[in-house]
């Protein structure tokens, strides 16, 4: 997800002259939703499924439609201004983008699949072998396994919301200078619902499920929409709307409306309204005392949604190995099962220094030459 990649801080792409800068709300929102995503995913490798105990640990996609919205709200922001001006051109902000998800894509890909090969040479498959096909492989190391072709999923599953993202980048211009012709903040926002709703009414016509609960290769479809709203509410939040009293109040009535909602159901509609209430009053309200902690908290998010799989894939079956061989007590399960989160992070921040940030700066080196050369 692009807020997942985004390590820019939003700029003064308008007429405001107050912008959130990092280490706040909306950093620490950012690691929060990848945390968990990564527990519902890893919930299911629990001696009991969680979401079995309670429906609210099944409802880890709410996280995911949070960092789409989040995804066009912060490139709205930190790129905007660039795109009206014509300082960055359409090829090349699509190109920007991809070199900043494309290598690090690449390598857990590489990793996942030397992993699934030594394991067979030791005599052990994966719980659904027919998810590790040559087919996915390729589609999701170039990003096409939400693009409407069936056969994507397995290997790194969670980044098909990358692969949807990939489109959104690449019409993210056109999006945004069309935003930009109107005037009023609540025709904007009613605008990014309606995409949302009509995506939602279409996707029960057409394909008979919600938009929330569309098959991953049909990822795109979900994507847009959330995409738009978050463009949406940036331009809102460009405009110096809403107040500076009324965002805090806004969010705070719009988070304990998210809680409850998830403790009284399935309302996915409602609380897409509520998440997106959320972004704005956090993108309106500028950050007092910036937290550092959060900040890198926030830059770890992406490596922790794009290594979780793998480290999941390594964990758990370690744990099934052990299981078969002592039948471990179930008390034991769930502090092992328990240990995979920090696991998580600790591989997640091990990719983050000493991997995917040192390679973005190899890059960024690299393409800048031949920009100064051209110049």
């Amino acid at each position: 997800m692009s807020a997942l990649s985004q390590n820019e801080t939003p700029g003064q792409s308008g007429r405001s002259g107050i912008v959130p800068g990092r280490g706040g709300a909306l950093d620490l929102l950012r690691f929060l939703a990848a945390v968990l995503i990564v527990l519902y995913h890893f919930g299911q490798d629990a001696p009991v499924a969680l979401d079995s105990l309670h429906p609210v640990f099944g409802r880890g996609y709410l996280a995911t439609d949070f960092f789409l919205i989040l995804s066009g709200y912060v490139l709205g922001r930190a790129y905007g201004g660039q795109v009206l001006s014509g300082r960055i051109g359409p090829v090349r902000f699509l190109g920007k983008r991809i070199q900043r998800l494309w290598p690090a894509q690449l390598i857990v890909l590489l990793l996942l699949a030397l992993v699934v090969l030594a394991s067979g040479l030791v005599g052990l498959t994966p719980d659904h072998p027919e998810h590790y096909t040559l087919k996915a492989f390729a589609m999701q190391m170039v990003f096409a396994q939400a693009w409407g072709i069936p056969g994507g999923g397995g290997w790194n599953h969670q980044s098909w919301s990358l692969s949807a993202l990939v489109v959104c980048y690449g019409v993210f211009p056109l999006l945004w200078s069309w935003i930009s012709r109107m005037r009023s903040s609540v025709a904007m926002l009613a605008l990014g619902m309606l995409a949302v709703v009509g995506g939602d009414l279409l996707c029960v016509s057409l394909l008979g499920r919600p938009i929330y609960d569309l098959e991953f290769h049909f990822g795109l479809i979900r994507a847009l929409p959330l995409f738009l709203l978050g463009l949406c509410i940036a331009k809102v939040v460009e405009q110096n709307r809403p107040s500076l009293i009324v965002a805090p109040l806004l969010g705070w009535l719009a988070a304990g409306t998210l809680v409850l909602l998830q403790l009284a159901g399935r309302f996915d509609l409602a609380s897409i309204v509520a998440i997106a209430a959320v972004v704005l009053s956090c993108g309106r309200t500028p950050v007092a005392e910036p937290s550092k902690l959060i900040e890198e908290g926030a830059k770890l998010s992406f490596a922790l949604f794009i290594t979780h799989a793998l480290t999941g894939m390594i964990w758990f079956g370690a744990l099934q190995v052990l299981n078969g061989r002592f039948d471990l007590p179930v008390s034991l399960q769930w502090v092992l099962w328990a240990g995979s989160i920090p696991a998580a992070l600790v591989v997640a921040l091990v990719f983050h220094r000493w991997v995917d940030a040192p390679l973005q700066s190899w890059l960024a080196q690299r393409l800048k030459r031949p920009q100064a050369a051209t110049a």
